[in-house]
């Protein structure tokens, strides 16, 4: 039974690998959610309180691919010096180049959601587009996962 043994034992190991990097991921994801809807909130309904709204009140979906924008700029940081950091290209132009298209795959994910919500639902509070960015958020934050473990970083 060594060959099980040892079967085991990588699995097990491979397994407790991978929860340990998506537990990072995790956190970098849970950051980049906090910019990337506090950034949209604020775009759209500006400060608690005010009456106004936001900058960008008129325009919620761009307002969404421009917080998700700058969200994706701090999950590259963090994912690359952190989560990844043993993994990363030698060529850091490349790599971006790789995550900007998984972002961008990502990003059109979770707008689309708010443009599904706003245009063919007809829902425009606050409540639904963060419902409708949450739903996106997941979906956009599998692939991305999946994207960035294939394609992104890979071992040197």
């Amino acid at each position: 039974m060594p060959v099980l043994d040892s079967v085991t034992l990588r699995a097990r190991d491979a397994i407790k690998g991978i929860w340990r990097e998506a537990a990072k991921f995790g956190v970098v994801g849970v950051l980049a959610f906090v910019v990337d809807n506090g950034g949209y909130n604020l775009l759209v309904f500006g400060l608690p309180g005010g009456a106004e709204g936001g900058v960008m009140r008129t325009a919620p979906v761009q307002a969404s691919v421009v917080a998700t924008a700058v969200a994706a700029l701090f999950s590259w940081v963090g994912n690359r010096y952190w989560t990844y950091r043993g993994r990363h290209r030698a060529k850091v132009t490349q790599e971006l180049a790789l995550f900007l298209v998984a972002n961008g795959v990502g990003l059109a994910i979770t707008a689309g959601t708010v443009f599904a919500s706003r245009q063919l639902l007809g829902l425009d509070s606050a409540l639904s587009d963060n419902t409708a960015r949450i739903l996106g958020w997941v979906l956009a934050t599998l692939f991305r996962f999946y994207a960035y473990r294939r394609y992104v970083f890979v071992a040197p």
